[in-house]
């Protein structure tokens, strides 16, 4: 079976993608490689993200990886948080933290519309590719459901009555921005016989 890394040190992405995919590859953390490190996110765009991480692993660490940056944009605030979702309330903050702050931006603002985007790197024998996704929905006025991680709570994707946070993993992996992103990857090394 093909292992690949998954450059990332969230074990809830990991896991997520892990489901997503099943038995069809092998999916290593970065603890498996020994990379115990952040790794680097200073690029302006979630693309950039995206692609400084996973030559990161890559080149320091000599193996098929891929990583991902999400964000998610709100329409009343111009985007934000954008590439700075994960960061939102400050670089020591926590996921309550910057749903505190998104909500606190958007109080008393009708638009509620947003969206996530993903965007993954995949870096293989030295070659790289883009795959992205992405999910319309509106941001809650209160918090919703206990599973999830980021901002899952306070997200209603368009044609749902319950939130990211509300869902199973199974059920969320049919058709989260991070699913379609992973889809189209793994739809890839299927197609080149990896």
């Amino acid at each position: 079976m093909v292992s690949i890394c998954f450059a990332t040190n969230n074990k809830n992405k990991l896991a997520e993608v892990r489901s997503k995919i099943g038995d069809q590859f092998t999916i290593l953390s970065l603890e498996d490689i020994g990379c115990m490190e952040e790794l680097p996110e200073t690029q302006p765009t979630i693309e950039g993200n995206s692609e400084q991480k996973a030559q990161y692993v890559a080149q320091k660490y000599k193996v098929n990886c891929f990583a991902d940056d999400t964000g998610l944009l709100v329409d009343a605030l111009n985007g934000a948080p954008g590439v700075y979702s994960a960061r939102y309330a400050g670089p020591e903050c926590s996921p309550e933290d910057n749903m505190n702050k998104l909500l606190a931006a958007l109080e008393g603002i009708k638009n509620r519309e947003a969206y996530f985007k993903t965007c993954v790197t995949l870096v293989l024998n030295n070659q790289q590719f883009q795959f992205s996704g992405a999910v319309n929905g509106t941001i809650l006025t209160e918090r919703h459901g206990e599973k999830g991680f980021g901002y899952d709570p306070i997200f209603q994707p368009n044609g749902y009555t319950t939130s990211f946070a509300e869902m199973s993993m199974e059920e969320k992996n049919t058709m989260s921005h991070r699913a379609l992103a992973v889809a189209k990857l793994f739809d890839y090394l299927k197609s080149a016989g990896k």
